[in-house]
């Protein structure tokens, strides 16, 4: 991902660029095709040399074209013909947009295959799931991975139409409408650069179009937070339940030799919240005076490279977790058991309706149940047998019934079905 933003990979995008359209021009009959093989043939850059002409005149492009200048001669004069700056860095942004972004999409596939696997090897393990922090019902450890997996296939549709929207080139000249060159040069140079063609523009690319990709990251990096603060709530000591990797070298603290912190989920953390920073500036960036100002062009030398590595590295860090992550079975089924079965008391509430007690009836009576077997620590099985009302309206077999945990897995091959076909 850092080389897709280094300076000699950006100068070559310009250059691509700037050949795509001698290469129009010659088809439009502007410059003669000896000019363009002598211009292709001979043209190259260096990125010192460009630093040391722009330290002089201060203007990146300028230095760009001065450089490339000096290695290809008199021809050097076709180059940037009718073209202004923005016209060659918009379009060539938009495809150091496009590969960075194909990193991305290889990215999400990676992690997708380490859930998919895992969720399969956990697809019935059950732990208790949990509403408000508080235990609710069981659900399967396969369920919780399953849910991640379908959100960053979401995701994948979400980079998919940014970077679509940011497919685009531009060559209309300095405020867009084409004074010095036909819109038919800007298709060929774009067609030849394997970009959509701005249907309209200023001097630049309109930003609606960089928000949405930023915004796109923003909302993926979230969802890696969003794995990141489940695992770093499961792996506290009261839950022990699933734990992120932890080498044998590694050490903890410095002043605690026991520890094994989920440092991996908390950097995911923090660096979710720099590209969240990160997609507020491109928002700001909308707004430009005019036809273009260059309020947007210094934030961007720093928010795309970043956020995109940043990305590309929080990816990384989360398909390790989850391709090394322990999963603490025996613990999950005994932190179930601190609950003494009361989240079994949705299907006795249930049961009772359907045997003709009131909602509201049957709810108060097995609210109660379910409270005192908890505060008293007695399993909500033996509870409720003791509880008349219930004995009467139910037989023991159907009280026995109720206490399945197989319901709490029972449609997983349903699930996964619908999920991973």
């Amino acid at each position: 991902m850092a080389k897709v933003w280094d300076p000699t990979n950006k100068f070559q995008r310009w250059l691509d660029v700037e050949l795509a359209a001698c290469k129009a021009h010659v088809e439009l009959g502007n410059i003669p095709k000896s000019a363009y093989d002598t211009i292709k043939a001979k043209a190259s850059f260096n990125v010192k040399r460009i630093d040391e002409i722009e330290a002089d005149i201060h203007h990146d492009v300028i230095a760009f074209l001065t450089c490339l200048a000096e290695s290809i001669g008199d021809e050097s004069r076709f180059v940037h013909l009718g073209l202004t700056s923005s016209d060659v860095v918009d379009t060539a942004f938009s495809l150091l947009i496009q590969d960075a972004g194909n990193l991305l999409l290889a990215d999400i596939d990676t992690l997708m295959a380490a859930l998919k696997e895992k969720a399969k090897k956990y697809k019935y393990t059950l732990t208790m799931g949990r509403t408000h922090g508080v235990h609710a019902e069981p659900t399967t450890v396969g369920l919780k991975l399953t849910i991640w997996f379908e959100e960053m296939k979401r995701n994948k549709q979400r980079l998919t139409q940014a970077l679509a929207a940011t497919n685009v080139g531009k060559i209309s000249g300095a405020v867009g409408n084409y004074a010095h060159m036909p819109p038919k040069l800007e298709a060929l140079v774009c067609s030849e650069l394997g970009l959509q063609i701005a249907p309209v523009s200023t001097q630049v690319l309109q930003r609606d179009r960089h928000a949405e990709f930023m915004a796109t990251l923003a909302i993926i990096a979230g969802s890696l937070e969003k794995m990141a603060v489940e695992i770093r709530g499961l792996q506290k000591t009261e839950f022990n339940e699933i734990l992120e990797p932890f080498s044998k070298n590694q050490k903890g603290s410095s002043a605690m030799p026991h520890k094994k912190n989920p440092i991996i989920c908390e950097r995911v953390t923090g660096l979710s919240r720099v590209i969240r920073g990160y997609a507020i500036t491109a928002f700001e960036n909308q707004a430009l005076w005019h036809e273009r100002d260059i309020s947007h062009s210094s934030s961007e030398r720093i928010i795309f490279p970043d956020a995109t590595i940043c990305l590309d590295y929080m990816f990384g860090l989360m398909t390790k977790v989850i391709d090394g992550m322990t999963v603490n079975e025996q613990q999950m089924k005994l932190n179930i058991g601190k609950s003494y079965n009361v989240f079994f008391s949705q299907q006795l509430l249930l049961k009772m309706v359907q045997k003709g007690m009131l909602r509201e009836d049957a709810y108060r009576i097995v609210q109660k149940n379910a409270h005192e077997a908890f505060d008293e620590q007695v399993l909500f099985d033996e509870k409720i047998k003791a509880d008349p009302s219930i004995k009467t309206l139910l037989s023991d077999e159907e009280l026995k019934a109720i206490f399945n945990f197989d319901s709490y897995s029972r449609h997983a091959d349903e699930i996964f079905d619908r999920v991973y076909k």
